[in-house]
């Protein structure tokens, strides 16, 4: 081997290096990411904010969110359930809300400031850094943002295509004169949006994906909410290395198929 030939190797090795060290994401403790099974759905469900299909009803929720920053006031709860095919990302969501602010309607508009969900994907897990984000409220306003170096690298132009929002809830909008019960969130996200990122377009079962859920927003008692905690002394969701983790399940949500007793003559 040449010594240029040498050089060019060395070269080669060092960026590569340097590119998989771009892509990683640091935690300072020992922290452990919680863990969902993404439970495949066997007919896409209906995207109404009525959340009546079986495989919502089936499907696991994630565990109870916490309040990293909590200061006072109620801790309001969240209940969240994913689902996927080969074509969605599905996000069902109920959030306990006293006081529900819902001001904007609009793709782009300022929905930090209404109470709004937000769910944030790395689907590569070699790379957390790489990651996307999708928010909205209860009247389908969302914003959405594609982060490729992590939170302080360029934010380039992106726009989730495709999505599908609808919600409803148990109280009023705009009026702190009552007391609320919740607001809810159906959501389908075409995957197609990262599938220059994702390792396999469909997914495969045993795909790992990096991701957290957070809540904010709101005129009356923001808590600043997340399945997975933060790390900040101050508000701070753009944390990738302290997502949770999801993997993609083959169990099938309601029922798996061998669980299903095929029809006869003599059961109809």
């Amino acid at each position: 081997m040449t010594i240029s030939a040498r050089g060019r190797i060395v070269a080669l090795g060092v960026l590569l290096a340097a590119a998989k060290a771009s892509c990683a994401a640091e935690s300072a403790d020992n922290f452990q990411p919680p863990q969902y099974s993404i439970q495949r759905t066997g007919a896409a469900p209906t995207i109404d904010g009525r959340l009546d299909e079986p495989a919502w009803f089936a499907a696991p929720a994630i565990a109870e969110f916490h309040f990293p920053w909590y200061e006072r006031g109620e801790r309001e709860q969240t209940v969240v359930k994913m689902l996927w095919d080969d074509q969605f990302l599905y996000v069902a969501h109920i959030c306990q809300d006293a006081h529900i602010t819902a001001r904007h309607a609009e793709h782009d508009d300022p929905v930090a400031e209404d109470d709004c969900f937000e769910i944030m994907l790395a689907p590569d897990p070699d790379c957390p850094l790489h990651y996307f984000n999708v928010e909205w409220n209860v009247r389908g306003a969302y914003v959405d943002g594609r982060r490729p170096e992590g939170p302080q690298g360029p934010r380039p132009t992106w726009d989730v295509h495709g999505l599908r929002v609808a919600g409803a809830f148990v109280g009023s909008l705009n009026d702190d004169a009552d007391r609320d019960a919740y607001w809810l969130g159906e959501v389908a996200i075409p995957l197609s949006n990262f599938k220059d990122v994702m390792p396999h377009m469909p997914p495969r079962p045993g795909d790992r994906w990096r991701l957290n859920f957070n809540r904010h927003g709101g005129d009356v008692n923001p808590q600043y909410s997340q399945w997975s905690p933060g790390d900040t002394p101050t508000p701070a969701f753009h944390t990738p290395q302290r997502f949770g983790a999801a993997v993609i399940s083959d169990t099938a949500s309601p029922f798996p198929p061998d669980k299903i007793a095929p029809s006869t003559s003599e059961n109809q």
